[in-house]
């Protein structure tokens, strides 16, 4: 372990000091217990050659002592607080051996202390053979075991099912493409007993699915708007988009979006808040909900909703018509400052006439309590109303559009390397879009836009 000028040089030190701490404490090495072996080795007369230790084998001093002796010492030493070193004479066995047995037992327990002697096996009972058809009801066995988990192991990775899934639960189609994987290594008699899948079903299926897809244009077109649609449409706007243009389906298109995994991801969203207390007096929520409106211009929402991306933050302040979401006017900014939402409503008032007066209805924000926004509904003869404190669904609507924005054009998407010029002009075409082609279910799968020139508002 050590060289010989290691030694050398740890024996001159010690001859200069004659302190074994210090010569371990200046060199780092070796152990007190090799430092004064090296010393008596070196001071040792010639021929002199250390006795063995003898060991005493006898009946009643093992040289392996048993288990219940063990167990004993390490009671007497560790838990009862003898002396060690008392309980090695006592006992026979060196101090050494006996914390080498409290720590196998700490890390594996008694059977680590175990002896051939502690636990005798003897011989082992004269067995009986088994019958052939026991075998044969064992192999069996086997066989419907294994059967059972390669069905589920195909379930899992072919058909991408949970685990858990209920076999019988399976469609015969699902059934039959099971077999399909899996008929070489079994017979076809034993799935289709498995699965509860009659032959003729089985050979259906088969037919079926080797016969041409009379839906492969549908499943196209599907595709083709699901993605021109920026992955926002469900099947219920993508079965509008197809009725306008004269394709008559019904329910299969859930199934064939479903068969395609065309799926719409949603992802819940952090709510910006500019309230900073009760800086003026509030106003009475004289909507109360009611966010119907017969005529447009009627019932307005409004509210401040945050988008974050890696660039830094932006910021939307824009007016919801209740009568058919229509935005007439909104502002982005990276600031939520006063400016943001009176140029808003400089825009907003700006598109009505002498006649009109809408009621304004907001959440209790800084924004909307400052003498700029007051004045300006003053000057105009607008109505305010206030939700109440901390209470969201007062202004549902106006959170539910920013919830669908964000789900269609934000959420799911990466923003790295966009610049926040960039993303304000995706933003605003994203919100001209939301006006003029965005379908709502509710205006009879029209845009807002299209549905006043359907009803002569605008030209």
């Amino acid at each position: 372990m050590y060289s010989k000028y290691q030694r050398k040089k740890a024996l001159q030190l010690y001859d200069q000091c004659k302190s074994i701490s210090k010569v371990i404490q200046k060199l780092g090495y070796p152990t007190r217990q090799s430092l004064y072996d090296w010393i008596f080795e070196r001071d040792s007369p010639p021929g002199y050659k250390s006795t063995r230790r003898k060991y005493n084998n006898t009946p009643d001093h093992p040289r392996h002592p048993s288990l219940k002796l063990k167990l004993e010492t390490i009671h007497r030493c560790f838990e009862l607080g003898e002396n060690v070193q008392l309980v090695s004479e006592e006992i026979g066995y060196s101090r050494a051996s006996i914390y080498t047995w409290r720590k196998k037992y700490i890390l594996k327990g008694a059977t680590a202390l175990m002896n051939t002697g502690d636990d005798p096996r003897g011989k082992l009972p004269k067995g009986e053979p088994i019958s052939s058809k026991e075998i044969e009801q064992l192999k069996a066995q086997i066989q419907d075991m294994q059967l059972e988990i390669d069905i589920l192991k195909e379930t899992l990775d072919v058909l991408k099912k949970d685990p858990g899934v209920d076999m019988t639960a399976l469609k015969n189609r699902e059934k039959s493409v099971i077999v399909d994987v899996l008929k070489n290594k079994y017979s076809l008699s034993l799935f289709l007993g498995k699965l509860k899948l009659s032959k003729s079903s089985y050979y259906y299926q088969q037919n079926q699915m080797k016969s041409p897809d009379k839906y492969a244009a549908l499943r196209i077109r599907i595709f083709k708007l699901f993605v021109t649609t920026s992955k926002t449409y469900g099947y219920r706007r993508i079965h509008a988009l197809l009725a306008r243009e004269g394709i008559r389906v019904s329910e299969k298109i859930c199934r064939i979006m479903t068969e395609c995994k065309l799926k719409v991801n949603v992802k819940r969203r952090n709510k910006y808040s500019s309230y900073k207390g009760e800086i003026t007096p509030a106003v009475t929520n004289i909507i109360e909900r009611n966010f119907h409106a017969d005529a447009p211009n009627f019932k307005w929402l409004t509210d401040i909703t945050e988008f974050a991306i890696p660039a830094g933050k932006v910021y939307l302040s824009p007016i919801v018509d209740c009568f058919d979401g229509m935005l007439p006017a909104w502002r982005i900014s990276t600031t939520p400052d006063a400016s943001l939402v009176n140029n808003m409503l400089d825009d907003a008032i700006a598109t009505l006439s002498e006649k009109e007066h809408p009621l304004i209805h907001t959440d209790r924000g800084c924004h909307y309590r400052w003498p700029g926004w007051i004045s300006r509904m003053n000057n105009t003869g607008l109505q305010r109303s206030m939700s109440k404190k901390g209470c969201s669904p007062d202004n549902s609507a106006c959170e539910g559009f920013f919830g669908r924005l964000k789900n269609e054009m934000f959420y799911n998407r990466n923003w790295s390397g966009i610049t926040i010029e960039k993303f304000i002009k995706i933003l605003n075409d994203s919100l001209f879009w939301y006006n003029e082609n965005r379908i709502k279910i509710s205006l009879g799968n029209m845009s807002p836009l299209e549905y006043r020139r359907s009803l002569g508002l605008v030209a």
